[in-house]
């Protein structure tokens, strides 16, 4: 294969309803990065019908390059149109790095596109960089998250990854910044449109996505049962804040897989992370630990979730936490 005939890193650019999601805006800051490393261009890939306005947001966040397929066909994501696009897009302007974000819709699309274009796919990674060799480095949690596997996809284009959204940092909006836009036309096989999608049922959720709190409450083990998550939940509300679990108690039905933070949950960015009785096994610091700052309670002082703790408090989180829903409670009662 001749490598030098592909270059530049390209974002699929999720959107539904016409509304960029953010791990688009954190892939595009990562690419940035990469690009610049490989003094190449951020090509944003913008799917969807009437959204050709958003491409301008799209250059803000890091794109030189935006290619628009503005199609009816794409108004909803459908695997086999969105898969048919991006392939014929990918084949036509032969990218060295494509990146998708690793939401339902990414590990729905990601494989699809992995085996249509003959190249390898490393999903759900916590790290990318670029070798000696300008080479793509795609770091991922290995053997059930006890150890990190760098893998590199030598012999084939484009290197494809996928990337859990919060892993990566947002970088800021520059409004000032000069890119393109292009308007891409697809091409459609519709004989294989095989699925139509004849209604969205939306769920009702009056909670905060955990990958959106400023402030997370914890619980793990140590917590127990629904009770333990009542007390969590007390003070979350002192806190403004939203409860979250480990993959613990979510195995043990105590709280839903949507509330889950680790490997297999979301991976989260708060300001502040509480850490209730949760030991910190490796699989649930990959999805915590770049918190600004994480306050840990657990009764063992061997703990591994106090390495990576800012504040480490060793005791009974069921004594702990209502002593200190109390106080914050009070203090805030003093201020207003």
């Amino acid at each position: 294969m001749d490598k030098s005939q592909y270059k530049d890193v390209y974002v699929f650019v999720e959107q539904r309803e016409g509304v960029i999601q953010k791990v688009a805006i954190e892939l595009l800051g990562k690419a940035r990065e990469l690009a610049d490393s490989l003094n190449e261009k951020v090509v944003a890939m913008l799917l969807g019908y009437e959204v050709e306005g958003q491409a301008q947001e799209l250059i803000a966040y890091g794109a030189d390059v935006v290619l628009c397929a503005d199609e009816r066909e794409l108004v909803q994501y459908n695997t086999e149109p969105y898969a048919q696009a991006i392939t014929q897009i990918v084949r036509e302007r032969k990218p060295s790095i494509v990146l998708i974000g690793a939401t339902t819709i990414g590990r729905d699309l990601g494989p699809r596109l992995s085996a249509r274009l003959e190249t390898g796919l490393t999903a759900d990674c916590t790290g990318l960089a670029i070798s000696d060799e300008r080479d793509l480095l795609m770091t991922r949690p290995a053997f059930g998250g006890n150890l990190m596997a760098t893998i590199i996809c030598k012999e084939h284009r484009p290197q494809m990854s996928t990337v859990r959204p919060g892993v990566m940092r947002t970088k800021p909006k520059d409004e000032q910044r000069a890119g393109t836009v292009e308007k891409v036309n697809i091409h459609f096989d519709k004989s294989k449109f095989k699925v139509r999608i004849l209604e969205t049922v939306k769920e009702q959720k009056n909670r905060i996505d955990i990958t959106e709190a400023k402030i997370l409450v914890s619980g793990g083990r140590g917590v127990g049962n629904t009770e333990g998550f009542e007390m969590l939940g007390k003070l979350a509300e002192t806190l403004n804040a939203e409860v979250s679990s480990s993959r613990a108690m979510v195995d043990a039905g105590v709280m839903p897989h949507d509330r889950q933070v680790g490997q297999t949950g979301k991976t989260v960015r708060p300001d502040l992370y509480f850490a209730m009785g949760i030991s910190g096994a490796i699989q649930h610091l990959a999805g915590m630990e770049e918190s600004e700052f994480i306050v840990a309670v657990n009764k063992d002082k061997y703990a591994p979730i106090f390495n990576v703790a800012d504040l480490g408090i060793v005791g009974d989180v069921k004594q702990i936490v209502p002593l200190l829903t109390e106080r914050l409670a009070n203090i805030r009662k003093t201020d207003k």
